[in-house]
C-alpha cells in the first residue's frame, strides 16, 4: 500500500468578525399614509434596492408592521434613514 500522508500545510483566512459585531438594522414601520408605490420608489432611490427586493420589503412592511430594509454600520445607515425620513417614512436604526 502507498503511503499518502503529506507535509502540506495551509493557510486559512479567518474574518475579522468584529465589525459584525457593530452592524445595525435600517428598519422601516408601516403607516396608514404611504403608498406601496412610495415607499417602493424610495426604497429604490434611497438604499438602492433593485424592484424585487423594494417590493419584498414593502409587503412585509405592510403585513408584519416592519421590515429591516439595510444592515451595515451606523454612519452608513444613518444618510438613508434621513432620506427614507424626508420621504415621510417612518425609519429607525436599531
Amino acid at each position: 500500500m502507498m503511503n499518502f500522508e503529506s507535509d502540506i500545510q495551509e493557510d486559512v483566512l479567518v474574518a475579522d468578525v468584529t465589525d459584525q459585531d457593530n452592524f445595525r438594522d435600517l428598519m422601516v414601520y408601516n403607516d396608514d399614509f404611504n403608498t406601496f408605490e412610495h415607499v417602493i420608489n424610495t426604497l429604490i432611490k434611497v438604499c438602492m434596492h433593485d424592484v424585487h427586493q423594494a417590493e419584498q420589503c414593502t409587503y412585509l412592511i405592510h403585513y408584519k408592521g416592519k421590515c429591516s430594509v439595510k444592515k451595515g454600520m451606523y454612519e452608513d445607515l444613518r444618510p438613508m434613514r434621513e432620506g427614507i425620513a424626508d420621504a415621510g417614512i417612518k425609519a429607525a436604526i436599531v
